[in-house]
C-alpha cells in the first residue's frame, strides 16, 4: 500500500489501482486512510504518481471531493492520466518546482465480437465525458474545451498548469523524484520522461510474474484502464486463443462420422499429434472399422507372428491402406494429460 497517512497529510505514490506493479494504492486504501482522522479536520493530499485505472482515479476523486474538511493538494514529481483526476479534489493544487501534470483520454481494450468492441466504445465514451467535466470544474474552461485538451494529450508544466487553471499556485521547492512509470505507453510524454524509463527500466510487464495471474483476477474482464494493454495481456489472450483452437481441433475428430468405429485411431490423431482436423478425418475415412487395438492380446493369448503385428500396426496408424489390420491404441497417460491441459476430464 503507498497510501499514507501522517500529521495531516495523506501521501499518494505509485500506480493507481491494484495491477501488475509492485507498488500503487487503491480507493480501498484510501478509504482506510481517511478512516484515521475526522472528516472535518484539514487534510493535504501529496501526490506522487505516473496513473493507473481510470475508475479508480475516479473513485479517489470523488472520496476526496466529499470530505467536510479542506483538502489541498501538492504535485511532487508528477500527477498524469488518473493521478491528475484526483489532483482535481483539491481546493488548492499547488505544483512543486519541476512537477509535471498530464492529461489525456482514457483508454482500454477488448476481446471479443463487435458488438463487444462497440460497449467498450461507449463505456470508454462515458467516462471521458465525466473526466472532462471534473477537469472543467477546476478549472473554469468549458466540458469540451477540457475534452479537447484531453484527446490532444497535454503535458503541462507548473506555469502552464496554473495558466491553464488547473493548478492554482507553484513553489520554488524542488520536486521530489519523478515517480516509477514505463511513460513510453503514453503516445506525447515529453522525451526526458521516456528516456527515464529506459534508464531506469521501468516496464510496464509484471514485476512479480507469480503473483500476476491473482491479481488479474480480480479486475473486470472488460476493466477500463488509463494504459495501453500490457504484454501479459497479450499473452493470456493468445495462451486461450491457443487452448480453444486447440480443442476446437480435438472435437472436430473426435465427433466426425469417420471416428464412428474407429474410436482409438481418432484419440490418436487428436491427442497425439498437431494434425489439421480435415487432414485427420481424411486418415479415418480410409481406416477400417471395428478392429481391436494392436496391443490387444489374441483370444486364444497366442504371441501373434512379428511380421503381422507390424504390418497391422502401420496399417492401424493409417500408412499400410485399406488392408483390414488391428489399429494402435493411443497411450492412456497421454491422452489424459492432453485431456487435462484442456480442461477436460478423462472419461
Amino acid at each position: 500500500m503507498a497510501a499514507i497517512l501522517e500529521d495531516g497529510k495523506l501521501r499518494l505514490s505509485g500506480y493507481v489501482g491494484d495491477y501488475y506493479f509492485s507498488d500503487g494504492f487503491t480507493s480501498s486504501d484510501v478509504v482506510v486512510a481517511l478512516a484515521s482522522i475526522d472528516d472535518g479536520d484539514d487534510l493535504t493530499v501529496h501526490i506522487n504518481s505516473g496513473g493507473g485505472v481510470a475508475t479508480e482515479g475516479a473513485a479517489i476523486h470523488a472520496l476526496l471531493s466529499a470530505r467536510k474538511g479542506v483538502t489541498d493538494v501538492v504535485i511532487e514529481g508528477i500527477a498524469a492520466s488518473a493521478a491528475s483526476l484526483i489532483a482535481m479534489a483539491g481546493a488548492t493544487v499547488t505544483m512543486s518546482a519541476g512537477a509535471v501534470m498530464m492529461i489525456h483520454d482514457p483508454s482500454g481494450y477488448t476481446f471479443g465480437t463487435s458488438d463487444d468492441h462497440s460497449k467498450t466504445i461507449e463505456g470508454l465514451e462515458a467516462l471521458a465525458t465525466a473526466y472532462a467535466r471534473v477537469y472543467a470544474q477546476k478549472s473554469g474552461k468549458t466540458a469540451e474545451e477540457c475534452r479537447e485538451i484531453m484527446k490532444d494529450e497535454r503535458w503541462l508544466t507548473p506555469e502552464q498548469a496554473v495558466a491553464e487553471g488547473f493548478a492554482d499556485e507553484t513553489t520554488e521547492a524542488k520536486a521530489l523524484a519523478v515517480a516509477a512509470f514505463d511513460y513510453r505507453l503514453y503516445a506525447h510524454a515529453p522525451k526526458r520522461l521516456t528516456a527515464l524509463a529506459v534508464k531506469k527500466d521501468w516496464s510496464a510487464a509484471p514485476a512479480d510474474r507469480k503473483a500476476a495471474p491473482s491479481a488479474a483476477s480480480t479486475r473486470q474482464p472488460q476493466e477500463t484502464s488509463m494504459t495501453e494493454k500490457t504484454k501479459a495481456d497479450e499473452m493470456t489472450a493468445a495462451v486461450a486463443q491457443a487452448k480453444a483452437d486447440a480443442a476446437a481441433r480435438i472435437k472436430a475428430i473426435m465427433t466426425s462420422p469417420e471416428a464412428n468405429g474407429r474410436e482409438q485411431q481418432a484419440e490418436h490423431l487428436a491427442y497425439e499429434t498437431d494434425m489439421a482436423a480435415d487432414a485427420a478425418v481424411k486418415i479415418l475415412a480410409t481406416a477400417p472399422q471395428g478392429a481391436a487395438a494392436a496391443d490387444e492380446p489374441a483370444a486364444d493369448d497366442d504371441t501373434p507372428d512379428p511380421k503381422t503385428y507390424e504390418a497391422s500396426r502401420i496399417a492401424g496408424a493409417g500408412l499400410g491402406g485399406k488392408t483390414k489390420t488391428q489399429q494402435p491404441q493411443a497411450s492412456g497417460s497421454l491422452v489424459a494429460n492432453m485431456r487435462k491441459l484442456l480442461g477436460k476430464e478423462a472419461v
